[in-house]
C-alpha cells in the first residue's frame, strides 16, 4: 500500500496535468475499442506490452482469464461485463489473453482433485476445460484461450454480434520472461509472434476484413 500511495502522489505531483485533458474527455462517457480479458496475474500488465492509454480497454480479470460457459449459475458475473460490452458499449474486438508460468493452469495441470475444497477448486473446474493434467503449463494456457473462446461464442450477445459482423474474437497469449505477444491464426491452427514483419501481416489481414476465427 505504501508504494501504491507513493505512486499516487508522483502522478498527481509530475504527471497529472499531463493528463488533464484526456481524463475530462473521458469523464464525458466512454468508447473502448475492445474488451479485454486477462489473468488477475500481476505480471500481465497490458499497458504496458501494449501501449494502451485509459479508455482504450474495457478490462475483465480473474483468475486464469477465464469464460465460464454461457448460462453457468457461477458465471454471472462474466456474463453481465461481456454483455455490457458487446451491447452497451459496442466494443468492436474482444481480447482473450493467457500467459506463461500461469498459476491457474499449473493448478489445472496438476489436477482438479489436488485441490482443497473452496473458491478457487470450483472456479477451475467451472471454466478450465481440455487436456490439463500432466501436460506443460504454458501449453495449456494457451489451449485454455483457446478453450475460453469457444465459451465466448455461446453467448447470446457474442453469437448475436459475429453473425452482425460488428464484432471478432482474438487470443493473445504473453511470455513473460522473452516480452513477447503471441497472436492465434486459426487458418494456421498456430501462434505467431507480433513482431514487426507478422504483425503488419495480420494487421493487413484484419482490416481488409478477412475472416478470422470467430466467424469459421
Amino acid at each position: 500500500m505504501k508504494k501504491l500511495i507513493r505512486g499516487i502522489l508522483d502522478f498527481r505531483a509530475s504527471r497529472r496535468e499531463g493528463w488533464a485533458e484526456t481524463f475530462s474527455r473521458l469523464a464525458l462517457g466512454q468508447k473502448p475499442d475492445a474488451l479485454f480479458i486477462a489473468c488477475s496475474d500481476s505480471r500481465v500488465a497490458v499497458n504496458v506490452f501494449a501501449s494502451t492509454d485509459p479508455g482504450d480497454l474495457f478490462v475483465m480479470r480473474n483468475v486464469g482469464n477465464l469464460v465460464p460457459p454461457a448460462g453457468h449459475p457461477g458465471g454471472t458475473g462474466t456474463a453481465a461485463a461481456v454483455d455490457y460490452a458487446v451491447d452497451v458499449l459496442k466494443v468492436r474486438d474482444v481480447i482473450v489473453c493467457g500467459h506463461s508460468d500461469c498459476g491457474a493452469m499449473r493448478a489445472h495441470c496438476q489436477g482438479h482433485a489436488a485441490l482443497p475444497d473452496g473458491a478457487l477448486k470450483s472456479w477451475l473446474e467451472m471454466g478450465a476445460t481440455g487436456p490439463g493434467e500432466g501436460m506443460d503449463v504454458n501449453e495449456a494456457s494457451r489451449r485454455n484461450v483457446l478453450a475460453q473462446i469457444g465459451h465466448l461464442k455461446g453467448y447470446p450477445c457474442v453469437s448475436r454480434a459475429i453473425a452482425e459482423g460488428r464484432l471478432k474474437v482474438h487470443g493473445l497469449w504473453f511470455d513473460i520472461r522473452h516480452v513477447e505477444v503471441h497472436y492465434y491464426e486459426e487458418e494456421d491452427g498456430a501462434w505467431t509472434v507480433l513482431d514487426a514483419a507478422e504483425g503488419e501481416r495480420i494487421l493487413g489481414r484484419l482490416e481488409g476484413g478477412a475472416p478470422n476465427h470467430t466467424t469459421g
